[in-house]
């Protein structure tokens, strides 16, 4: 870790780390410090800002350096997840720190990191050598609903300009910088039921819960099913089911007062050539059947390139890698499924991701910087 190129990404992640960018705050912070760095090096901003549902003020950018169209684009996100589970003293989640040839750190490696070693990329790729454009998008949002990503591709005229010039595309996810061409999407069922509030012990009341009780009979019916027969399995994946998640909660505050209200959550994970279309009308039925609210919301698509396509033979190349793989988890490339050609490939472990005491290793970071630039060099230059 001793070359210029990487010192530079170590500083960009160091001073990104500092940022609280937790997805329920705001991250105008960390946005107004990675335009002013995106200007000073030669890139046209584009801001595109959006109101979340708590009315917190959420950033997008959109960059783009060079003239023209094509060329290549850069994605990222500069949420973070919550660091309420960062259980030592040692390291504080954001104040980063070196340790063991790591650096420790809320989001150092999902994906601080990464945006790092483009930034440190970018710079070394002067404006004079650019034959093609290379576009830099961070966006905000992507750990609670891809609602930036879905902001940028409804509004971003620099993103439509990477739509409609055949851009191709690079989401720098961790993946250890192997190229991963497929990855699961993501379908949230939310089922809500009312009742009255009442002591339990008179008649004076109505138990919200037992209005879900078929509900949730169904949604087991379905998860045992998906997890057993073949037509709701992709091999690709591991694991190679649609890893159906049922989440309850109720508003009672004590054990002898019948709730209200009831909410169940249902996650599950899509998958590319999975057709889960009948899964929701099945719970749309048992729903409406017994007075249960439900709101389907398709946050991400399954995201598949061919793993035999040129770009993907050529990124392999870039990472000496003889074959792509894929992912369970998800990514902004589901909403950004415009861009035809794309990629998954970042520094970092997914398995270091999100977890107490996050960290990116320093050679990752170096490397990360090195393949990023002959990444730009390979579709810009």
């Amino acid at each position: 870790m001793n070359s210029l190129r990487s010192m530079k990404a170590l500083r960009y992640a160091k001073r990104l780390i500092g940022f609280d960018s937790t997805s329920h705050l705001s991250n105008r912070s960390i946005a107004k410090y990675l335009e002013m760095k995106l200007t000073k090096h030669g890139f046209v901003v584009e801001v595109v800002e959006y109101e979340d549902a708590n009315k917190q003020r959420k950033v997008n950018l959109v960059a783009k350096k060079g003239n023209g169209t094509g060329g290549l684009g850069y994605f990222a996100h500069s949420d973070v997840v919550p660091a309420e589970n960062w259980f030592t003293d040692k390291f504080t989640p954001f104040q980063p720190a070196i340790a063991r040839e790591r650096l420790y750190g809320r989001g150092s490696c999902d994906m601080k990191g990464s945006i790092s070693c483009m930034l440190a990329a970018a710079q070394r790729v002067s404006w004079d050598d650019l034959k093609q454009p290379f576009y830099f998008c961070v966006t905000a949002d992507e750990e609670v609903g891809f609602h930036g990503a879905q902001c940028v591709a409804e509004n971003s005229k620099l993103y439509r300009e990477m739509v409609d010039g055949g851009t191709k595309g690079i989401i720098g996810e961790p993946t250890l910088l192997e190229i991963v061409h497929a990855h699961k999407g993501s379908v949230e069922i939310v089922a809500k039921s009312k009742g009255k509030l009442g002591h339990s012990s008179t008649h004076v009341h109505d138990n919200a819960n037992l209005a879900m009780i078929p509900f949730l009979t169904e949604m087991k019916a379905i998860f045992d099913e998906t997890e057993t027969e073949d037509k709701w399995r992709n091999e690709l994946f591991d694991p190679p089911t649609l890893s159906l998640n049922i989440l309850m909660k109720d508003n009672s505050p004590a054990r002898n007062i019948t709730p209200s209200r009831s909410t169940a959550t249902v996650y599950l994970r899509s998958m590319p050539a999975i057709d889960h279309e009948p899964l929701l009308r099945r719970a749309a039925e048992v729903a409406e059947a017994n007075d249960v609210r439900l709101k389907v919301m398709r946050q991400a698509e399954p995201f598949f390139v061919d793993p035999s396509s040129e770009y993907v033979e050529e990124m392999l190349k870039i990472v000496h890698k003889k074959r792509p793989r894929t992912v369970s988890y998800g990514t902004d490339g589901g909403v950004f499924s415009e861009i035809e050609e794309k990629i998954v490939c970042g520094p970092g472990s997914i398995e270091q991701a999100h977890t107490a005491n996050e960290w990116i290793s320093l050679e990752q970071l170096d490397r990360g910087t090195e393949v990023f630039e002959k990444m730009i060099r390979r579709w810009c230059c």
